[in-house]
């Protein structure tokens, strides 16, 4: 998924409009928040279904998949019809102007109808990683990247289609990922169930108790991210530009701390159906050390490279120079983004969905309009670029806080009466 909007900036970045890349950062800002729709999604039935396949119900584990299925469509459907109608009005509030405003649009409009197609494979793919098929889930992600790594030159520069191009490559990616991510759930893990209304209702009130604090906990990150652009709109498209490649690089250099939490929240899932506290503190201790090496790996690499990347993308001048100061300041402190990811998966597959929501929002409230606005009158643009670093730092450390008492509660919570008790009664 990351690599499919790098891989889209990057080319757009070849067209050497300022105004073009800015407008794939305003795009990607408002598309996130169908994004966020679909990580919840994805949430719940990664939650749901690893805790009923490690209590030994893989039928459930289906029909969980099902009915996530066609909430999904019945949610994603209408918040499509939305971005396309009022993409115009959605890009003014976030303070895109003129030809980016133009270009932006024209961007929304393109793929908001296969929006539908992102939020199945996204809902199959966590699907998969619940039944810990990681290989066969990477591959939804991978296929996406390489469609539209081949289909992107071709439509934008190919057929000179410019940012419609690039919308209709990410388009068809879309459709290939949905169908990479069916196929392994027909071919090995029994398909889906068929849908029953009666079924539908009664699972509604378990989804609903993951997916609406999943989802309102992802909606805080495009939150966060328009409210960025609005700090920003002002500056000069150059400027916007360099914002939009830092928003593109961050993801792809740090892919694995966006997957280990992913990747760790079905484990911790299990082993809690299982009561097995012990092994969710290992894993918790293990991807904070893989956090932080990983962190300490990026940072030299994005440090030596600001220069190349800043020539790829076509950055001038304020673009150029605050990218090269986020390889060098603002890296390291991606550490501290990567403990909050691991303590929201952490508190969606411990009981606690809600808590990773208050967590989130507040990182992108609390820790963000007040050191973005003190970081501006203090310190200007790059204050602006600094100061939610700092915010990050206050949140991670909650974060992880936060996790080391909700294990040891709920792990005196179900000592004492396991088995009168266990964690899937409050979600059957």
């Amino acid at each position: 998924m990351f690599i499919v909007d790098f891989v889209d900036l990057l080319y757009i970045a070849q067209l050497g409009d300022s105004a073009l890349t800015a407008a794939m950062g305003f795009a990607a800002t408002i598309l996130f928040f169908g994004t966020a729709f679909n990580i919840g999604l994805m949430i719940a039935v990664s939650a749901l279904a690893a805790r009923r396949i490690g209590q030994g119900d893989a039928e459930h584990a289906r029909r969980y998949l099902t009915n996530i299925l066609a909430l999904a469509f019945a949610m994603v459907i209408p918040l499509a019809i939305i971005f396309f109608v009022f993409a115009p009005q959605i890009l003014e509030l976030a303070g895109a102007t003129g030809t980016t405003k133009e270009a932006a649009t024209s961007y929304i409009r393109i793929f908001a109808p296969f929006m539908p197609f992102a939020v199945g494979g996204m809902v199959c793919s966590g699907f998969l990683r619940a039944h810990g098929a990681a290989r066969a889930a990477m591959n939804v992600t991978l296929v996406m990247g390489i469609t539209n790594a081949i289909l992107d030159p071709i439509f934008i520069f190919g057929l000179g289609l410019g940012m419609n191009g690039a919308a209709i490559a990410s388009s068809c990616a879309a459709i290939v990922s949905a169908i990479a991510a069916v196929i392994p759930v027909l071919k090995n893990y029994g398909g889906f169930e068929r849908f029953h209304f009666g079924w539908f209702k009664e699972d509604l009130k378990p989804v609903s108790a993951i997916l609406i604090p999943a989802i309102l906990t992802n909606l805080a990150t495009p939150v966060g991210g328009f409210i960025s652009y609005r700090f920003i709109a002002e500056y000069p498209d150059e400027v916007i530009a360099g914002f939009a490649v830092i928003g593109r690089v961050v993801p792809v250099a740090f892919c694995l701390l966006f997957s280990l939490s992913g990747a760790v929240g079905p484990i911790i899932g299990q082993n809690f159906g299982a009561l097995n506290f012990d092994r969710i503190r290992l894993t918790i201790k293990q991807s904070m050390g893989f956090a932080m090496g990983y962190t300490l790996l990026i940072w030299p690499a994005l440090w030596l490279f600001s220069e190349p990347i800043s020539d790829l993308f076509n950055l001038e001048a304020q673009g150029r120079h605050l990218f090269s100061l986020f390889a060098i300041i603002v890296t390291p402190l991606f550490f501290f983004n990567g403990v909050l990811f691991i303590s929201n998966a952490a508190c969606n597959n411990l009981e606690r969905p809600r808590w990773s929501t208050y967590l989130n929002w507040a990182r992108n409230t609390l820790g963000l309009i007040p050191f973005l606005w003190l970081g501006e009158k203090y310190y200007g643009l790059e204050g602006v670029l600094i100061g939610p670093g700092i915010g990050g730092i206050i949140f991670g450390l909650l974060g992880y806080l936060v996790i080391r008492y909700l294990v040891g509660f709920q792990e005196q919570a179900y000592q004492s009466d396991s088995d009168q008790n266990p964690p899937s009664s409050r979600f059957s």
